[in-house]
């Protein structure tokens, strides 16, 4: 069994899969591979998969899908799976990071500094405690980030579509109400037809003036031109986001907005994930190899 690694992961993968057969990084021997190991870079799409004849196994390093045609995947009788429960702790953490970041001015202050400024006066803070988190996605790390939350005494409300009932925060079942009511607003959703562009200039009117959004899930989850308008008008009162509509972004308007964060698509980034992610692979080869397993 040939297995490509076409994206980067962690250096000891190659070593813990070799029980399965070879490990190879030569994208040029697609046509040869049996399994494709990917993360966001690697684009699956029908022309990828009808290069790859001996193809039965596609594993993306990572929580969502929507860079695999998962659907001609299937046609063709191709296994596909993901990674989604190691990347939990790494996501929610930076989700919690920006959430912290914006309104404590961390950036700004970081940056003046350097620049000789002393904004002690016009570098004002709010607290996290007491306010109201929303979080749009209440899956493994939409429930990790309530978790961490709750450690800072907010409200926590979460909406999702097909989760009606949770311990760690108040289920609303209109996305309305979510913004209506929260100071931040956390995506953690992944891109699918009925998530697609749900951050828009018609959504955005419901936010709560000067309301934060962070957004560690899907770019297009949202339309950046009005978010970065939201932003210029005030309506926002800041915005974080780690997903771009392309790694790395082009013409982004919201590099010209003000109250940003902005980092380069580093959620599962961490060395531990990165190891997390090998263990799920390995295993889930290992079952695909003995024939169970969710396939």
């Amino acid at each position: 069994m040939l297995i490509l690694i076409s994206d980067q992961f962690d250096e000891t993968l190659p070593k813990i899969l070799t029980k399965h057969g070879e490990i190879t990084t030569d994208k040029s021997r697609l046509a040869e591979v049996d399994i494709v190991l990917v993360r966001s870079k690697t684009k699956v799409t029908k022309e990828y998969i009808d290069s790859a004849p001996n193809l039965k196994m596609i594993i993306r390093g990572g929580v969502g899908l929507d860079t695999i045609d998962v659907e001609y995947a299937k046609e063709k009788a191709i296994v596909v799976n993901n990674t989604g429960e190691a990347s939990t702790i790494a996501v929610a953490e930076l989700a919690f990071a920006l959430m912290m970041a914006l309104p404590n001015n961390i950036c700004k202050s970081d940056s003046s500094m350097r620049k000789g400024e002393w904004l002690k006066k016009e570098l004002t803070r709010t607290e996290l405690n007491g306010k109201t988190l929303g979080i749009l996605g209440m899956g493994r790390i939409g429930t990790a980030l309530a978790l961490r939350a709750r450690a800072f005494r907010m409200k926590i409300l979460a909406w999702h579509p097909d989760v009606h009932f949770s311990d760690f925060a108040e289920i609303k079942y209109s996305l309305e109400e979510i913004l209506t009511d929260s100071d931040y607003i956390s995506l953690h959703m992944p891109l699918v037809n009925n998530t697609r562009e749900l951050i828009n200039k018609d959504s955005l009117a419901y936010c709560k003036n000067g309301a934060f959004i962070i957004n560690t899930g899907r770019a297009q989850c949202g339309v950046e031109k009005d978010v970065a308008e939201a932003l210029k008008t005030g309506k926002l009162g800041g915005f974080a986001t780690d997903v771009w509509y392309s790694d790395p972004p082009e013409n982004s308007p919201l590099l010209d907005a003000p109250n940003c964060i902005f980092t380069p698509h580093i959620g599962a980034s961490t060395e531990e994930n990165m190891i997390r992610i090998g263990i799920v692979i390995e295993r889930t080869i290992s079952n695909f190899v003995k024939g169970y397993g969710n396939f």
